[in-house]
């Protein structure tokens, strides 16, 4: 389970502190979606980085399963990070030098050993229908595939947190579509706790719980001004 408890953020600038977030409250259960819309610049990018174990919060508590990431050391909040959130952005931040093959494994590639890892990488290539592209690089793969190797390298490691930052941003419609339908399709299938940042309706219309986050506070999207 995902619980954020009065979470805050704040950042300091040259006229004091410039409050991003404040007393965001909510919980997710493992299975659940949940959709976080508002206007550009109101702070959700920065939950979701919060959310991950990237940015630390200002106050208030983040848990995964009981874990406060923010209470370990660095180098465990770093495995946190590489085996508890898996991580979907606008862009697919692939290595342009590495095979499909290659950048879904790239997680797996720090930590222990991970012996099942190619077995896995393999599956999810296949699940996301680029069996035949396995050693193709990304400057071969048009950009709906790409943000397909970049689903399937999110969920190499099996993380119970998949977070993800406007993954059709930049994808044509047909493109947008297809990957949408296999990141559900695997959410359903991992289980994983599912938070969609997205300026799209249809997408964040797919998610089981929809947020708007607006003035700092997060909302239900049906009570939001």
């Amino acid at each position: 389970m995902l619980e954020v408890d009065n979470l805050s953020k704040q950042y300091p600038t040259a006229r004091g502190m410039l409050p991003i977030l404040s007393d965001v409250t909510f919980s997710l259960s493992r299975g659940q979606s949940a959709s976080i819309v508002g206007p550009s610049g109101c702070g959700k990018s920065t939950l979701l980085y919060v959310l991950g174990a990237i940015e630390p919060p200002s106050g208030g508590r983040v848990t995964l399963d009981g874990q406060d990431p923010f209470e370990l050391d660095e180098r465990e909040i770093a495995r946190f990070r590489n085996t508890r959130v898996g991580f979907v952005f606008q862009d697919h931040l692939l290595l342009p030098q590495c095979t499909v093959l290659e950048n879904v494994l790239v997680p797996t590639l720090v930590g222990d050993p991970d012996p099942g890892a190619a077995d896995r990488a393999l599956q999810l290539i296949d699940q996301v229908g680029l069996a035949e592209r396995a050693e193709h690089r990304p400057g071969e793969l048009s950009g709906g595939e790409r943000q397909r190797v970049a689903l399937a390298r999110a969920l190499i490691r099996q993380p119970p947190l998949l977070l993800c930052d406007e993954p059709t941003g930049n994808l044509d419609r047909d493109s947008a579509e297809t990957v949408a339908s296999l990141l559900f399709e695997l959410h359903r299938k991992q289980e994983t706790i599912l938070v969609i940042v997205t300026h799209n309706p249809d997408l964040a219309g797919r998610c089981a719980v929809r947020y708007r986050l607006s003035d700092q506070r997060l909302a239900p999207a049906d009570q939001a001004s």
